[in-house]
Formats: C-alpha cells, sequence, structure tokens
C-alpha cells in the first residue's frame, strides 16, 4: 500500500494482525480512513520514537532561534556557560 493511500477502518479491522506485521516490516506508516477522509495512521513504534525525537529537537531548534533574535532585538548578551552552570549548582 503506497504512503499516500488509506485503508478503511472496517477493512482494517479485519486485518489488523498483517497490518501491523506490516508496518513494523516496511517502515512506513498505513493511513486509516472514514467516510473517506484520513483519520489515523499505523506507524511501528520504534519509527514514532524517531519523529518524536525529531519534533523535539526542531522544537528546541526554533526556540533557541527565538531567544537569539530576542537577544539582537534587546541587545541583550549572552550569559556565560560557567555562570549558568555556578546558578544551577552544577559547578
Amino acid at each position: 500500500m503506497g504512503r499516500l493511500a488509506a485503508l478503511n477502518v472496517s477493512e482494517a479491522r479485519s486485518q489488523f494482525a498483517s497490518i501491523i506485521e506490516r508496518v513494523h516490516e516496511d517502515h512506513e506508516p498505513i493511513y486509516l480512513s472514514r467516510r473517506g477522509r484520513r483519520v489515523a495512521a499505523i506507524i511501528d513504534a520504534d519509527d514514532l520514537d524517531r519523529v518524536l525525537e525529531l519534533a523535539e529537537d526542531m522544537a528546541d531548534i526554533r526556540a533557541a532561534a527565538a531567544a537569539r533574535a530576542e537577544m539582537r532585538a534587546t541587545g541583550e548578551a549572552p550569559i556565560p556557560w560557567e555562570q549558568v552552570k555556578a546558578d544551577l549548582g552544577l559547578a
């Protein structure tokens, strides 16, 4: 089944075990549809973990970019790493 194709929820119910096996082996999600609209996806658990890690990394990258932009806008100087560690009791 192609990446964009969707399997009807009723069909998926009868093929659940084979769908689980397929997403685990192929590492491609299978989308489920109801009334012609995609409503869910079945994805390998390890693949989902990687997607979530990447999403967290992207959120951190965006937060860092926003912080740098704010520092440029305000003229605020960065806090030295040694001071951060000391403030947190890590030094």
